[in-house]
């Protein structure tokens, strides 16, 4: 899959994301969860998460790279150096973050970060 590849799924309101509990989702983003999409052609499944807003609360997705530097254009692409801050956790994984509005074009915030040939 390309470095920009996002998952195509659609709305489960009896989803279930195999690595991510859906009330600890609520709880950290503070909305309530109303469906879960889970797209199974990446290594580790996609996770999409919807509240009562058409577009999607939060989107997760694990990629597993050739290398490093595969992992980096990744977090790259998901968190843009000239926009973002470095995030650096959990211990020994790097990339970036930003808030809501910081991306141009982009709707919401994002934490992207990788460590070796592995990119969140």
């Amino acid at each position: 899959m390309g470095v920009t590849e996002l998952p195509a799924v659609e709305k489960d309101p009896a989803g279930t994301c195999p690595y991510l509990d859906t009330q600890w989702v609520a709880e950290a983003n503070g909305q309530k969860v109303t469906a879960i999409g889970v797209d199974n052609r990446f290594d580790t499944p996609a996770c999409v998460f919807w509240s009562y807003p058409e577009e999607p609360q939060l989107t997760v997705m694990v990629r597993h790279m050739a290398s490093p530097e595969e992992a980096m254009a990744v977090v790259d692409w998901a968190a843009p150096i000239d926009y973002t801050d470095p995030a650096s956790e959990p211990e020994g994984w790097n990339g970036g973050r930003h808030g809501g509005g910081a991306v141009p074009e982009r709707i919401g915030a994002a934490y992207s970060g990788a460590k070796g040939p592995v990119a969140v």
